[in-house]
This record gives C-alpha cells, structure tokens and sequence, in this order.
C-alpha cells in the first residue's frame, strides 16, 4: 500500500493493518542461488602454450608444539586477487593441538607449459581426493574424465594449491620437479625404479623393494602414499623400519610373527618377508578446521604408527611427504575462508562502486554480516545484526514521525512493521540480490568442490550484478526470508558501525528502505498551560534537562484516558530512540567483551517494560501522570506491589510481579518530548533518561531472560516440553509447565496478573529445579568429571 494513502484520517487502520497481513501471506521462494567468486573460476579456454599465474604464499604457523612440522602452500590463480583480499586473510585454524594461524602473501607470477598446468592439476586432485575420501575408490575413475574434460568449455572453478619448492633460491616456488616426478609415476609404472632427489632419512635410501608396483627404489616409497588393497586403507610412508621384517615378532603381540599374522588374519602369505617393513600411519581426516569449538580428541588415529610389508603396497603418490599431507590437509578449510572473504568483497563492491559519498566499509565486517550462526565460527552476524535492527527501528520510526505529523500511532507502527519485518527486509535483500552472498551453514568438507574436478556435474553460470561486475551462480540452496532479513539488519550495522549514520542512511536507501535524516520541524496544536498541570521545573531537574516547549512535556505525561491520543505519538518515537542509543552504548562500550549473542541479551535486558517501569517508579514519575481514576488505581496497585521488589537495580527481569504498561509508556514518551524538544538530539536523550536508568546492565550483572534460559537449557539437554497450559482463574492467568527429563517430570504451576509474567516465573521454578537435580547427580563423579560436566551444563 502506497504511504501516502496513510495520511488520510478516514482511512480505517484495520484495513492497512489486515493489508499488511495480507501481504504477508504471498507466497515467498526460500531457493535462493548460491554464488562462486569470479577470482577462482578458471577464465575461457585458449590456445596459449603457457599460461599465466598469481601466485600467493600460504604460511602456515603452529602456536604449539605440534610434532608434525607444517609447510607452506602456493595458491596460483588465473585471476589476480586484490590489496583488500590477501590483508583480511589472516586468521587461525583450530587445529588439533591448539590454534594454528594462517597468513597469505604475494609471491609474484609464474608462467606454466601446458604440460606443467596438467601435472599440477592432477596432483592436486589426487592429494585432496585421498584426503577427503580417505580411500581409493573411483580415483582412477575421476582422473580419466580430468583428462577427457581439459578442453571443457565450460567455466568451472579452477585454481592451483601445490607444494612449496624447498629451495628458494630457484627461479620458481612451487616444487614442480616433485610435481613432474609424482606425475611421471601416474603414467608410466616402468620408471618406478629410477630414483629422485628427495631428502632420505637412513642408509636404505637406494635399496630396491618388491611392491605391488613391482620393484621400486627406496627412494620412492618413503616419503609417499601406498595403497592396500587387502583392507582398502590408505597409508602415508615416512621411512623403513631397520630392525624389522616379515620375520620379527610384532610390536603388539611379541608371540607372533608379522608374516603368521598377515597369514592368519588375511590369508595372505609373504613371499618377499626378508625385506625391511616400511613405518606408515593412517592418512590424514580433512576436517573443518573454522568452527569455534572443535571438539578436540586425545589422539587422532592418524598420529598412530603401523608396520607395513612393502609387498603388499601400492604406490599412488610419490614423493609426498608427510608434512605437505597435513598441510594439504588443512586447505579446504583455508580455501572455504578465501571463498567467503572473496564473497564480501564482491558485495562490497556491488553496494559501493556507484556510491557518491565517502562512505566505505571493512570487508571483515561484511563478512561478518553475511555469516549466520549455523557456520558455527568465531564469528557470525548477531551483534551486527542487533545494532542495525536498533537503528533500522530508529530511522524508520523518525521517518514516519516526522512525514505523517497528523497520523495516530496506531497507523505510524503499521507503517513501521511495513518496513521493518522480516517479510519486508527479506524481500528487498533478495530483490538487491544479497541472498547469494548468505553463509548459512558449517562447511563440510566432504562438499568441497576439488579445484579442477570435472567428475561431478558441477557447472557455474555467469550472473550480472548490479554494478555490472560478474558473479557466478553454482546453484541453489533454501534460506528462509527471515534469514536474508537478517542479513540486511546485519548489512546496516556493518555500514553504521564503520560509515557512522550518513553509511547506514546511504546502504538502507540503496537496499529500498527510503529514509532521511533530515529534520522537519513537528507542527503541534496543543493549548495548555504546562505550569497549572505538572510541576514543570521539578520534572526538569529530575531529567536534568530545561524544556524549550514546555507543552511537550505535558503530552509526554498525558495518557489517552485524559487527552484524545496522549502520549502516543511521543512513546512511539521515543521507544525508537532510546532502544538505538542504549545498543549502541553497550555494542561501542563492550566491544571485546561481547560474543554476539551477548549484545541481544544486553539490550534484551535494558529495553523492556518491566525496566522502564520500574525506573518511573524509583523516580516518582508515577505521581505526575495525568490520567483517569481507573488508570490511576491500576498505578497505585503496581506501586504497591513494587515496595516488595529490591530497588538496587532497574534491568532484568527479576521481579516477580507484572506492571502496568503505563509505566513504561510514560519514559519512552519523555525520551520523545526531549528528543523532539531538542531539534532531534539524540544524545541529549540518552543522557537525560539514563539518569532515571542507573545502573544500567553490565556484563558482569547480566541475568538472562527466564524463558531463554529455560529453552536454551531444555534444547541443550535434548529435554521435552510436554505440557504448556494457559488458563484465567478469579481474573488471573495460571500457566503450567511440564518437562520430562531422563524419564523425570518435573512441573511448576504459577499464577500472575497476565500470562507473560505466570510463564515466567513457571519457567523459573522448572529451570531452578532441573539445575538443582544436576548439581546433586554430579556428586556421584570424580571431581575432575565433574568440572567435565559442569562446563558442559553451563557452556
């Protein structure tokens, strides 16, 4: 519905209000397209005999002893990646043993021969093939339709990750001549015997050994990936064991011979059991090395050491050493991030490229915007989120406060909730194409797309954005609006946290959201004398803040019981403001402090009625409404009720009784008056009502929500709840919860004037009950299980 129609009084707010309701009934697509970064698609096919490269160093630092030493990785690709892009990839894996940091930096270009680039790619398809898979089933498969798809015209993603040439002294850093050597392994077994010049750790370095390849140098099996065809188990080989054989007894059962166990147990009898046994170990798990909280095990299977007969083996890659595994190892989850961070910097641009102003933006930031908390990282848009949802309610409610001055506040919030929905959000997000740009999951690496893979039907399909840049699109996924609504929330934040409110008001206005900051003076026709109804100079000493139009205050004051509309207009403003300026205090304030998940409960905290009211009665405020008896008496009723609460705080959700929302109206509707009295200053607001505030939350005294903290407890422990009753009895809500806990049922029944505060305080006794039965069930374990436990119960 076009706003305008809004300003005419006649217009019956049900009917906006059911048109909002319809629109919130269309039907809306959650496929949503899944982009690619051009830097990592390989460019159009030509004909050149060599092709160029950029290639960047992927340092690898362990903040640890880690017993398996790291090396670096060249990243080469066909699209050179920008200033912004290689600053922000800096970051750390969690890593088995403890965080592992990750540096990227320009290591200049490289021209590659045909013959060059065709090596590499097969390398690296069959190192991170083995890796994911973990076996070798199909790998002879995929590299046959690699060959067949080198002249596939079709863009795929395509980019190389390859070892580091030990020697940095030659003119080139990637180690091609293992490269070239491994490949001349792939394709003609007769020269399995020659020998390579690859550091050897015994004097058996030239021996040759019976293998499945047949004979093979020393040389090539250490230091390489073998293959067992009897169990199908890959194994890396890191050296020959000197003092064992097929004969020797075997290191876990001193009563048998390796030969009569591989007999035994296989069937398999050892023709060649002089030979020296090769000391392998399992082959490395990829894993995803970005979540925040890995779970870590003692010993991964990998680190074990077995005793291999080399008869047995056959040889897939060589020479590879055991550190380049484990780094290689570690790319998918490096390459997910390089993807993501490319991501925002294509978002960035398409929001920027024609913006007129100097408005920018960090690209860490947009990431952070387009992260969802189902990545499970360190860090994911919910603080973001929380301030630009604050400031979006802010510009919005000002907006329409300032354009429709004859307009009641039923109309104004239906106005409002037509911007601010998620429905509405989404929409725009979706329309402006962002939708693309969501993470909305962890990354698994067993999906990682292996640069150059032709065996999956995995084609990208060019997209323009609206900056005219490209984009591919590498399929679909489904996120709901809410989620691209989010986003857009997030997106704000991002812009007002960095760009100040002149970003936020440019990036909202290029989404769709049409506001201004502008100030319009607020035409009134209120007639009163200020001074004969409210005792004008106290309430300002109390606000600490002088009143150029007093009458203001007198409408601040006014329910609708007393005045045709009241303090409506001003509350429906003034609940904006302050909701802003106190987000905004704790997200500037605490800005290391906070997981993101710490803003929302802060802020959940501070901006509710109960604190509002709560305040208003510490300060008096009650005594100088202007209302009806009726009105009058519900107040004194609550004031009442409010001498049996504790006074040392106004936030959270402690009391155990519920207030009179006129309470709290009544400081969203002062927070109004001040901020329209004082052309518009916000500042002036926050430091005049914080005054009646104090002491505001901090993260030290925060307290959660019952109800949050009763759901996310049952979700935690995988409890169910069974029953929620809600019923009016002698005109006060009843509410009943049930819970059934490893076969436990614990319930609680509680009665309040409303059913919000019954719930609540239900939630409560349940929640105290369930937490006490944990506490005295740990009693039973040891104390270092019990620590154990009670972290997992807290986390």
């Amino acid at each position: 519905m076009d706003k305008d129609v809004t300003r005419n009084k006649s217009v019956d707010p049900l009917v906006v209000e059911e048109a909002i309701q319809e629109l919130g009934r269309e039907p809306s697509d959650d496929e949503q397209p899944r982009y690619v970064p051009i830097e990592l698609v390989k460019p159009p096919c030509s004909n050149d005999a060599s092709v160029m490269y950029h290639c960047y160093l992927i340092e690898l630092k362990p903040n640890f002893d880690c017993d398996i030493p790291v090396s670096d990785i060249v990243l080469g690709t066909r699209n050179e990646l920008d200033c912004d892009t290689i600053a922000n990839m800096n970051f750390e894996l969690q890593v088995q043993g403890g965080p592992l940091t990750v540096n990227f930096k320009h290591a200049g270009d490289v021209s590659l021969s045909s013959e060059q680039v065709l090596a590499c790619r097969r390398f690296q398809i069959t190192i991170f093939k083995i890796l994911v898979d973990c076996k070798l089933k199909k790998l002879d498969e995929v590299l046959e339709r690699f060959c067949l798809g080198q002249n596939h015209r079709t863009e795929l993603i395509d980019y190389l990750l390859l070892p580091v040439e030990r020697i940095h002294q030659r003119p080139s850093i990637i180690d091609l001549e293992s490269i070239m050597s491994m490949s001349s392994l792939c394709n003609d077994d007769s020269k399995n015997s020659a020998c390579v010049n690859f550091p050897q750790p015994n004097n058996n370095s030239h021996v040759l050994l019976r293998t499945q390849n047949g004979m093979v140098c020393t040389c090539r099996i250490q230091n390489s990936v073998v293959y067992m065809p009897h169990n199908n188990i890959l194994y890396c080989i890191t050296g020959l064991l000197d003092d064992l054989n097929g004969n020797s007894l075997m290191k876990d059962n001193k009563s048998l011979t390796y030969k009569a166990h591989y007999e035994a147990k296989h069937g398999i009898n050892l023709c060649f059991d002089q030979q020296l046994l090769l000391n392998g170990r399992h082959i490395f798990r990829v894993q995803n090395y970005l979540l925040k909280c890995r779970q870590q095990t003692k010993k991964e299977s990998s680190a074990k050491s077995v005793e291999l007969p080399p008869e047995l083996c056959a040889i897939i890659m060589s020479p590879i050493s055991t550190s380049n595994l484990y780094s290689f190892s570690l790319v998918p989850s490096i390459m997910h991030r390089l993807e993501s961070l490319l991501l925002s910097v294509n978002l960035k641009h398409m929001i920027l490229d024609h913006c007129p102003q100097n408005i920018t933006v960090p690209t860490i930031k947009v990431l952070e915007s387009i992260t969802t908390k189902g990545c499970q990282e360190n860090f994911n848009l919910e603080s973001l989120e929380t301030l630009g949802d604050s400031f979006l309610k802010y510009a919005a409610s000002q907006q329409l406060f300032k354009t429709y001055q004859n307009d009641r506040e039923g109309l104004l919030s239906v106005n409002k909730e037509k911007i601010i929905s998620n429905l509405s959000l989404g929409k725009l997000g979706c329309d402006r194409k962002i939708s693309g740009f969501i993470r909305e999951e962890s990354f698994d690496p067993k999906k990682w797309t292996i640069p150059g893979d032709y065996s999956g039907n995995y084609f990208l399909n060019e997209e323009l954005l609206f900056n005219k840049r490209s984009i591919y699109v590498g399929g679909t996924r489904k996120i709901d609006t809410k989620g691209v609504g989010d986003v857009v929330e997030a997106l704000i934040g991002a812009f007002l946290r960095t760009g100040g409110e002149l970003g936020a008001i440019y990036f909202m206005n290029w989404v769709g959201i049409e506001v201004d900051l502008d100030h319009i003076r607020y035409e009134r026709h209120l007639q009163v004398q200020p001074e004969k109804l409210i005792d004008v100079g106290h309430l300002e000493s109390l606000l600490d803040y002088k009143f150029c139009d007093p009458s203001l205050l007198v409408e601040a004051l006014s329910h609708g019981s007393y005045m045709p509309g009241g303090y409506q207009r001003l509350e429906f403003l003034g609940d904006a403001v302050l909701d802003y300026m106190i987000t905004a205090y704790f997200y500037y304030t605490y800005p290391g402090m906070m997981s993101p998940r710490f803003l929302t409960d802060m802020r959940s905290a501070s901006v509710n009625n109960d604190c509002y009211a709560r305040s208003a009665v510490k300060a008096g405020l009650h005594e100088h409404i202007l209302a009806s008896d009726i009105v009058h008496r519900n107040i004194d009723s609550t004031v009442n009720n409010f001498g049996l609460l504790s006074t040392e705080s106004t936030f959270g959700f402690e009391s155990e009784t519920s207030f009179t929302t006129v309470l709290g109206d009544i400081v969203e509707a002062l927070a109004g008056a001040i901020f329209v009295d004082s052309g518009y200053d916000k500042q002036i607001v926050f430091q005049s009502i914080r005054r009646l505030l104090e002491p505001l939350v901090s993260p030290e005294t925060l307290r959660l929500h019952p109800g949050r903290d009763f759901n996310d407890y049952c979700q935690k422990k995988h409890y169910n709840v069974q029953k929620l009753v809600q019923c009016f009895q002698n005109g006060e809500a009843m509410v009943t919860i049930e819970v059934e806990a490893e076969g436990v049922t614990y319930k609680h029944t509680s009665t309040a004037s409303n059913k919000i505060t019954a719930r609540k305080l239900a939630q409560k006794k349940v929640l105290r009950s369930l937490k006490e039965t944990t506490e005295t069930s740990l009693k039973d374990f040891p104390a270092d299980i019990q620590l154990q436990r009670h972290c997992e119960f807290t986390c």
